[in-house]
């Protein structure tokens, strides 16, 4: 199974929540936008921030989005996936849910095989069921 990765997915794990998705360490190959990267460490970073994370777990929840950086498979955002985000879409997303969502839908373009969905985000859930992505996670 290929796995789409969102930040809500990932970041669920890595800070060891409820519900977090196991499905993500079996997958036999994991993919997300580059974008995953910056949201996850921005999101680490703004917790400790705001006193929600110590230093020492800051910097292990870092550590721990670094490893799994190294699993997944960064698809770049390119000229394709730029225009396919800023197509009309069947439902209000914002920007960077834009991207997750055009990423997975040319990578699975581009694979001519099932891409599934791993999101906690309801409206990129609802977005990616209407162009026929199989979504986890909600």
């Amino acid at each position: 199974m290929t796995l789409y990765v969102d930040t809500s997915a990932l970041l669920r794990v890595v800070l060891g929540e409820p519900d977090a998705l196991a499905d993500i360490r079996h997958a036999d190959q994991l993919v997300s936008s580059e974008l995953l990267a910056v949201e996850s460490r921005r999101t680490i970073d703004r917790l400790h921030r705001l006193g929600a994370l110590s230093p020492e777990v800051a910097a292990e929840r870092l550590e721990a989005v670094g490893d799994w950086l190294e699993a997944i498979d960064l698809v770049l955002l390119r000229a394709p996936i730029l225009a396919r985000a800023g197509e009309p879409l069947p439902s209000p997303l914002g920007t960077l849910d834009a991207l997750h969502l055009a990423t997975a839908l040319v990578w699975r373009d581009r694979l001519e095989r099932p891409v599934v969905l791993a999101t906690h985000d309801a409206a990129l859930g609802l977005a990616a069921r209407a162009f026929g992505l199989p979504v986890i996670g909600l």
